[in-house]
Parts: C-alpha cells; structure tokens; sequence
C-alpha cells in the first residue's frame, strides 16, 4: 500500500472530516467517545515522547517529522520525482521505525508486562515513600565514607529555599544515590571540595560554598566543614550530614546544633523525623483542621437556611 502524503486534501476534507461531522450531529453521543479517544491518544504520546526524549531516538524523531513534512510539501507542489523518492522512504519507514526505537519500543513492553505500570505512565511514587528511600541512601553513602573516613557535607534542603548557596556549587539535577555521593566526595575528584545540596528530592548541586558559624560556643577542635554545616543549618531549616575527614565520625547539624558521633540507625530516624514526621504530619494535620473548619462551616449554613426558613414560614 503506497502512503501519499501529497493527497487531495479537499477530498479528504471533504470525504472524511465533513462525514464525521455530520455523523456527530446525527448522534451526540459519539462527540464523549470522540473526546476519550483523543485524550487516550495524546496521553499516550505523551508517554512516548516521555520515554524518547533525551536519548538518541529523540534526534531521529526530528529528522521522521522532517521527512513527513518534506514528503507532503513535495505532494502539495506535484513535484512527481521528489515525492515518489520520499514517498518510497516512507513506505520503507515503518521497518525503519521499529529497528531503530527497538530499546525504547523493548524498555515499554517490558514495563506493560510487570507491575510498573504507574512508571511507564509518569505517576511518581508517593513523596514521603520517595523521601524516605532518599534517606535511607543518604544514611548508606555517609556510613561508607565514614568507613574510608573520607569527609562529606551533605545538605538537605527543607522548606526554605537556599538557591544562593545551590547557585555557588556544579548544578547536578540527579537522582539521590549512594553511589555518586560517594564519588563526588572521593579525595581528589573535582567537585569533593564543598557541600552537596539536596532539594526536591534531587542532587541539585555539588562543590557549593557554605556560611561559616561564627559562634563562639563551638568547641574549637570542630574543623571547618562542620562550622559550615551549623552555619547553614542556622541561617536556614536545612539539615546537615557531615562526615569528618579526621576521625570518620557522622554528625548532623539542625536548628544551629550539632549532634555528634551518630550511629547509621539513628541518623535515619533523626533524618525521618525532621524531615517525613514534622513536614507530612503538619500537613495532614492541617488538612484535617481545613475539613472541620469546612464541616463547622457547612453545618452553621444549613442551620441558618433552616432559621430563616422557620422566619418565612412565620410570616
């Protein structure tokens, strides 16, 4: 079957589109099967553009809707030999299409025949699930860099922004990952030297620079990279894990206060319960009091249609 795209488009229009038209006017009903049919379709490409995008098939997408609009182009203005070459292309394209998205196409398949169906349709998991997977991998990188007593500083960002200090480092803009904290903070690598940022749920940053704590009650033996980590736990609700280069030791610093010498378990409950307990507890809290608030709401509404409906009645 040869694909034409150089067609008799009022033909088509008229043929096709007209038809539908009137078909709809002749029954209603078909314009919400309509309306669901292209909702499914753009959300599925959508999905597809998704999954592409970044990779290399993306560049061969541009070059397919470039062929697509050259081949019609060349219809359009009856160039005959232009657009019987294009138009073989074309026909061959399918075959084409299949070869070259085949990790993309393989990637999708799998992911329909598993119970990943929320990741291949872009629904996120729950953000205290996610923020507490992050913990847990903040907790694994710190314990392995205190085992090698390599020093980090890792800052968790919570409801104040602290773009100022994400903008003096490397914007990253990563998945939280053991792993790479480990090799950023590896001696020697470039981006070792300063504090990583952590915000949204993402390595925003690496080699940011960090306010030092002038306060005088800090015991002098504390280096530099834990003055930094009080510092910016004080100007701001940032927590900080910091690993000491000397003795290999985990602390984390909060409201202008360090907590020395932490073990993995309890730095993954302080972490949990400043940043999962308080935040999603307060917000759910909050919720809660919205809906009575609502109900109380509601409730004195209904009382006083029924006051001035007994007044009517009087009347």
């Amino acid at each position: 079957m040869v694909i034409n795209l150089g067609m008799n488009w009022e033909n088509f229009y008229r043929d096709n589109i007209l038809e539908y038209i009137k078909n709809l006017q002749k029954n209603p009903l078909e314009l919400v099967s309509l309306i669901v049919d292209l909702t499914i379709v753009i959300f599925l490409l959508y999905c597809f553009f998704k999954i592409v995008k970044g990779s290399r098939a993306w560049q061969l997408i541009k070059g397919i809707a470039l062929l697509i609009i050259a081949t019609w182009i060349s219809g359009l203005f009856n160039l005959k030999i232009l657009n019987w070459i294009l138009t073989g292309i074309m026909n061959l394209g399918v075959i084409a299409i299949i070869v070259i998205f085949q990790p993309e196409l393989r990637r999708g398949l799998e992911q329909l025949g598993t119970n990943k169906l929320t990741k291949f349709f872009g629904i996120d998991k729950d953000l205290s699930t996610k923020t507490k997977e992050d913990i847990y991998k903040i907790a694994i990188a710190s314990t392995e860099l205190s085992k090698t007593k390599t020093g980090a500083l890792i800052v968790i960002e919570r409801d104040i922004k602290i773009q100022d200090i994400i903008s003096t480092g490397i914007p990253l803009d990563a998945e939280v990952s053991p792993q790479l904290l480990v090799n950023i903070f590896y001696p020697k690598t470039p981006l070792h030297d300063g504090a990583v940022v952590i915000s949204g749920n993402r390595i925003a940053a690496a080699a940011c620079v960090l306010p030092l704590s002038d306060d005088k009650d800090i015991a002098k033996e504390l280096g530099t990279r834990h003055r930094a980590a009080i510092g910016i736990s004080k100007e701001s609700d940032s927590i900080v894990v910091v690993v000491s280069e000397e003795t290999g030791k985990v602390s984390v610093a909060k409201d202008g206060t360090l907590i020395a010498d932490v073990r993995e378990d309890v730095l993954k409950k302080i972490l949990i319960s400043n940043i999962i307990t308080k935040r999603f507890a307060g917000e759910k809290k909050e919720r809660k009091n919205t809906l009575k608030k609502l109900k109380e709401k509601r409730k004195e509404n209904k009382e006083q249609i029924k006051i001035e409906k007994q007044d009517t009645e009087n009347k």
